[in-house]
């Protein structure tokens, strides 16, 4: 296993073949599958990765319900494809998820959403996830929290993820597969040339301060910048495009538990729009999203009291005990950059992919990803190598389908049972500490353990159960450079310590800059 560390790149040195602007989902995704392929990969990611849309999701695999209304069969079936697929890679930071939609017949007639369900039980093959089926809930235990008039409803499956660590992931296989992976690093500029870019790059420190330059050369480039996609095609490599993204912010708040069974819900609004509550952080529940188009700075988004307001209204519909403003304890906010159609309402803008490729005989390749969902990355990587192939003259096929994730490759694959073997293994560690590191690093937790025999072993409790082997482990193999990297994208403790316990890791990484200046520019 390699270290994550970035490593300086010298012009002299052979090409790259592949240069991957963008440390989201996608471009985390494309680079893995290239460097799994035998390709001499680079990755830059402006600021952390996953900071930005991969992280700000409903945190679902998904084919999605809703856009059957709007006759997007073939992406609901590409999703619902990709579901178990994606469970068996990762099955430690991904399991399956009941949902429970309670019948209002003011909005739906029960027939339409019985129809609806048969196609998303049989539009793709199941193996893991159950079916649907109608329910009591006078008799179910989702039917308790919720209004005594809603009697009926029913449930179905789909799939629930660390947005955030799925992307890390998909970038530290990347690496461990032979590519250099550089966040905090912006494309500063781009020269195309017959068979060759000649791209600079800028490192930046963790306050986005520039700090140094240099150049690398790739015989292609993907462009999978997200919000940015635009911008980078005509503000920094000047090329035209065909296409362009619709920016559609996406908001969700946090409550504390309002239920206690596993299930999630779907909520139909009058507005026919969908929202979910979601179990989250065992002490908590996730409630989103909205659906606004957004015409500001993607790295400035954030929810509006609107947005609560419609947010608490949407799940108070449905509850006995309503949900107010001031029952959130956290909120986040992200812009999806959907592919731009000619339709008004923004919930209706499709969420499937276009790929642009320009590779004209006499100019090195370009590919531009536009749109897209977290559920269908995988498929998106490989008809970007697919679509590579003969201008990079590619010689393996696909191999991602059946490839474990970092921490995936478990028997089964069964992350309870590898955790029930983690506490046989080390019965010194903490039940919930135990629990933990299988559902955030599944058998990596070997590794940020290494020779421990005690929980002493383990370093400064720097807050909570947050040890120091644990922040080192996320510096030299998961890019953590900041508290925020570590309490609110690889891990969610940001929600359990507080500000209190922010403050602390934000020390912890202050000595190790302090100690290793290198640090902050690495």
């Amino acid at each position: 296993m390699q270290p994550s560390a970035q490593m300086p790149t010298d012009p002299t040195l052979a090409p790259y073949d592949l240069l991957v602007v963008g440390g989201g989902i996608n471009g985390a995704g494309i680079a893995r599958d290239a460097a799994g392929r035998g390709l001499r990969v680079m990755l830059v990611e402006q600021d952390d990765l996953a900071s930005h849309t991969s992280s700000a999701s409903t945190k679902l695999i998904h084919g999605g319900l809703r856009y059957l209304e709007y006759y997007e069969f073939g992406l609901v079936r590409k999703a619902l494809q990709e579901r178990e697929v994606l469970l068996r890679a990762a099955p430690h930071i991904m399991w399956p998820l009941r949902f429970v939609m309670p019948h209002m017949p003011n909005l739906r007639p029960a027939w339409l959403i019985r129809a609806g369900l048969f196609l998303y039980d049989h539009l793709a093959r199941r193996e893991i996830l159950p079916g649907s089926r109608g329910i009591d809930l006078r008799q179910h235990a989702a039917g308790a929290p919720l209004r005594r008039d809603i009697t009926r409803g029913f449930v179905y499956s789909d799939g629930w993820v660390q947005d955030a660590r799925l992307v890390v992931l998909n970038a530290q296989d990347a690496a461990e597969r032979g590519a250099t992976v550089l966040t905090r690093t912006r494309l500063a500029g781009a020269e195309r040339g017959e068979h060759m870019w000649t791209a600079e790059l800028a490192s930046l420190t963790t306050d986005g301060t520039e700090t140094s330059r240099q150049t690398v050369r790739a015989r292609a480039i993907v462009n999978a910048a997200g919000p940015w996609v635009g911008h980078l095609l005509g503000d920094v490599l000047r090329q035209p495009a065909t296409h362009s993204v619709r920016m559609v912010k996406g908001s969700h708040i946090v409550t504390r538990k309002l239920f206690d069974h596993d299930h999630a819900y779907i909520f139909q609004n009058p507005d026919k729009r969908i929202i979910f509550a979601i179990p989250y952080e065992r002490d908590f529940t996730l409630i989103g999203t909205t659906d606004i188009e957004y015409h500001g700075d993607p790295a400035k988004v954030a929810i509006n009291d609107d947005e609560i307001a419609y947010l608490c209204k949407s799940a108070s519909d449905y509850f006995t005990k309503p949900v107010v403003p001031t029952d959130v304890v956290w909120t986040y906010a992200g812009v999806r950059p959907l592919l731009e159609e000619e339709v008004s309402n923004p919930s209706a803008v499709t969420r499937d992919y276009t790929l642009e490729l320009d590779a004209p005989a006499t100019r090195a390749p370009l590919l531009s990803v536009f749109g897209g969902k977290i559920t269908t990355y995988r498929r998106l990587a490989e008809e970007a190598l697919s679509r590579l192939h003969a201008p990079l003259g590619i010689k393996q096929g696909d191999w991602t389908a059946g490839a474990p994730l970092p921490g995936g490759d478990m028997p089964e694959p069964d992350a309870g049972a590898f955790e029930v073997s983690l506490r046989a293994q080390v019965p010194w560690l903490p039940e919930a500490l135990a629990h933990r590191y299988a559902r955030t690093y599944g058998t990596r937790t070997h590794v940020l353990l290494a020779d421990a025999r005690s929980l002493n072993d383990l370093g400064e409790r720097v807050c909570g159960d947050l040890f120091e082997a644990e922040l080192r482990y996320l510096v030299q193999y998961e890019w953590a450079r900041t508290a925020q990297d570590v309490l609110w994208r690889r891990t969610k403790l940001g929600l359990h310590v507080g500000k209190e316990g922010e403050a602390s890791v934000l020390r912890w990484f202050e000595r190790q800059t302090e100690n290793t200046p290198e640090l902050a520019t690495r």
